[in-house]
């Protein structure tokens, strides 16, 4: 579940090509009027705040697949309403087991696979 890589590149791609861009900038710049160290030293901690963020992106990532993982196996035994897989018709049975396809969790019903998502009703 990395989410920030996923849709674009990632911190370390980032990284590197901003550090290209900025000794490009360096090589290039005005003799007379050189790069302020203000900016430049903004403009690094731009670059160390995206991957501390992404660090935490993964790390919350890996924690809420841990609290899903831990609530489908808590449904174990239980009796659960879902909707069919076209939506149209209501079903209704025990859970009997879980399972990881794609890296979602599915609920084993009836010995077919469930959405987490797709459950309406939880009962006893």
């Amino acid at each position: 579940m990395a989410a920030v890589s996923s849709v674009g590149q990632s911190s370390e791609s980032l990284k590197l090509d901003y550090m290209k861009l900025l000794v490009t900038q360096l090589q290039n710049q005005n003799p007379l009027e050189p790069m302020d160290n203000a900016d430049m030293t903004a403009q690094l901690t731009q670059i160390s705040q995206l991957e501390q963020l992404e660090k935490m992106n993964t790390s919350f990532a890996g924690a809420l697949t841990a609290a899903e993982g831990r609530y489908a196996t808590g449904l174990i035994g239980m009796q659960v309403a879902y909707l069919s897989d076209d939506g149209a018709e209501a079903l209704q049975g025990r859970v009997a087991g879980v399972e990881v396809v794609d890296g979602k969790f599915q609920l084993l019903v009836n010995d077919k696979a469930v959405a987490l998502d797709a459950v309406s009703v939880i009962g006893e």
